[in-house]
């Protein structure tokens, strides 16, 4: 073990590229070195912020067959898609939280739903069905977890005008949403999408 460790060391040492690429420059200036360093970094920003975005629309989401033909068509039939204000959430509005920082944890979390593209999980209609209560509980519970961020990022508590809902939305706001018992996604499950077989589910009629 320690032998392969000194050979390993050794040849890094002794390698002509390693070796260059550890030497102080000779010829450049530190200035130079400075403005270069920044300018790549720029540019790698750019480009990161970009693919970024990109992975942030709509037009991505369903770019893949298990998305556009399961979750999306049942999105189109919602007050989310088509609505009186001509005001559309799209899938990033719903599922991708707004602050940076949050947004950038959810893109790494959604890597795993890459993997399952890739190896066909849900690339049909009857594997997506028998995950679906699965995932659907997943994402429901990422939601609570972060007080349905999502949710809150169009619809505030102190926008909410109790008076135009009809009284049994309106009780159920006042007592379980303003007072912090509930999240949005306790009461709203089906929103936006079909809801799986929720037989056997607590508290579920």
């Amino acid at each position: 073990m320690a032998a392969g460790i000194s050979r390993a060391w050794g040849w890094f040492r002794g390698n002509r590229w390693v070796q260059t690429a550890l030497s102080p420059p000779t010829y450049l200036s530190l200035a130079f070195l400075t403005l270069g360093g920044f300018v790549a970094g720029v540019i790698f920003w750019g480009g990161f912020n970009t693919a970024l975005e990109i992975t942030n629309t709509e037009k991505f989401c369903t770019s893949c067959h298990e998305m556009e033909a399961n979750v999306f068509e049942e999105l189109k039939g919602t007050v989310h898609f088509t609505n009186r204000s001509g005001v559309r959430a799209t899938c990033p509005d719903c599922h991708v939280p707004h602050e940076w920082t949050n947004k950038i944890a959810r893109k790494m979390q959604a890597s795993k739903e890459v993997w399952g593209h890739i190896f066909g999980s849900i690339d049909t209609r009857e594997k997506f069905l028998a995950l679906r209560k699965h995932l659907a509980e997943r994402e429901w519970e990422r939601m609570k977890a972060n007080d349905s961020l999502e949710c809150r990022n169009c619809h505030s508590s102190e926008s909410m005008d109790l008076a135009k809902q009809n009284p049994r939305a309106a009780s159920a706001h006042e007592q379980f949403l303003f007072t912090g018992q509930r999240t949005c996604i306790d009461c709203h499950k089906g929103i936006a999408h079909r809801l799986p077989d929720m037989s056997g589910v607590p508290g579920w009629q």
